[in-house]
């Protein structure tokens, strides 16, 4: 398995939770007042998640082409042996 802690899935699990205390938060003392901003919280917790899902694909990536390239040097040197 992996590393056992996650900065990403902290980060993203974090974000959710605050926002969604937040909406109900908004909701508590604003009442209907509150809907915009509620709006608004929603779509920073949006931005978030895309923002994480956006970095763990560009790592995913960036270690696939790296064992990639391992693999291409490490059969180079095998075929001039």
């Amino acid at each position: 398995m992996g590393k056992s802690f996650d900065p990403l899935r902290a980060l993203a699990i974090a974000s959710q939770a605050l926002g969604f205390v937040l909406i109900i938060t908004l909701e508590t003392v604003l009442g209907d007042a509150a809907r915009p901003w509620q709006g608004v919280t929603l779509g920073a917790m949006l931005l978030v998640a895309v923002g994480v899902a956006l970095v763990r694909r560009y790592r995913r990536n960036k270690a696939r082409k790296a064992a990639v390239e391992r693999a291409r040097k490490a059969a180079e040197t095998w075929m001039s042996d």
